[in-house]
């Protein structure tokens, strides 16, 4: 997003941390309304351009939400949109887009609150895995011919027992209603949602055989040293990478073996 856009987004970050850390909020709840609401805009087209248009003015446009969703969502949700509407964006579609980033936010809040944020963390992490390594899984998920109940069935079937109820509801409604991105995309961005949760940047980690304990420990405090963030480990294995490492942050990769990067981090911290 751009300009007006980010500042949107921004505000309404702020508004839904507010809410979600009243414990009067079912952040739960929250999200699904919001979900539900992203679904209706990203629908209906003229709509969603009247609430995003400069022309009009925010209070209007914010009246205009309460009457739409008064009656269908709680007045926490109604209040959120309508605060979203009162700010200018830059396109439309804009605002869809940050609707559905804050009900994905709404449900790892929730996951935080109960103490399985980490866990909702490497399901996803885990669920993007298994993804890359089934075409059959990949094609039957991303089927345009295939019904929303089957592929919740499927996935209920993958996922219902084995994963949190968050991660469950993230890749269902990722799966079920794409809008255009592709599922290894999606997955990528609620995982980076789910970092920044705690403020974190994700550090992907394959290695040619798992890591112990201590070495999680070391390569984690090293990689938080050099980006002057705390770091979660996305742990892979991969026997082609023949002994050694290979660290992705962001865009940026690192490979070499373990003592080779920890040292050579030790040296660059030192000046």
């Amino acid at each position: 997003m751009n300009g007006a856009s980010r500042e949107a987004l921004a505000a309404a970050r702020e508004r839904l941390d507010a809410l979600t850390d009243s414990t009067s909020v079912n952040a739960g709840s929250l999200a699904d309304e919001l979900a539900a609401v992203t679904a209706l805009l990203d629908r209906e087209v003229s709509l969603r351009r009247v609430l995003t248009d400069p022309a009009q003015a925010g209070q209007a446009k914010a009246e205009l939400a309460q009457r739409l969703l008064g009656t269908q969502v709680s007045g926490p949700a109604a209040d959120l949109v309508a605060g979203m509407v009162r700010s200018r964006w830059s396109q439309s579609r804009d605002l869809v887009d940050a609707l559905e980033e804050l009900a994905a936010t709404a449900d790892l809040n929730a996951a935080q609150q109960a103490g399985k944020l980490d866990d909702v963390e490497d399901e996803l992490f885990r669920f993007g895995r298994i993804v890359s390594g089934s075409t059959e899984l990949r094609a039957a998920l991303t089927d345009r011919k295939a019904t929303t109940s089957a592929k919740s069935e499927l996935l209920r079937s993958l996922l219902g027992g084995r994963a949190q109820s968050t991660t469950e509801r993230l890749v269902t409604r990722l799966v079920t209603a794409p809008r255009g991105r592709s599922l290894e995309a999606g997955l990528e961005s609620l995982s980076k949602l789910a970092a920044d949760r705690r403020n974190r940047m994700v550090a992907i980690v394959t290695s040619a055989v798992p890591l112990s304990d201590p070495q999680k420990q070391r390569l984690g405090a090293a990689l938080a040293k050099l980006y002057g963030r705390p770091m979660h480990l996305n742990l892979d294995v991969d026997p082609e990478v023949l002994g050694g490492i290979r660290v992705q942050v962001g865009d940026e990769v690192i490979n070499g073996s373990l003592a080779d990067r920890i040292e050579d981090a030790s040296r660059r911290l030192a000046g």
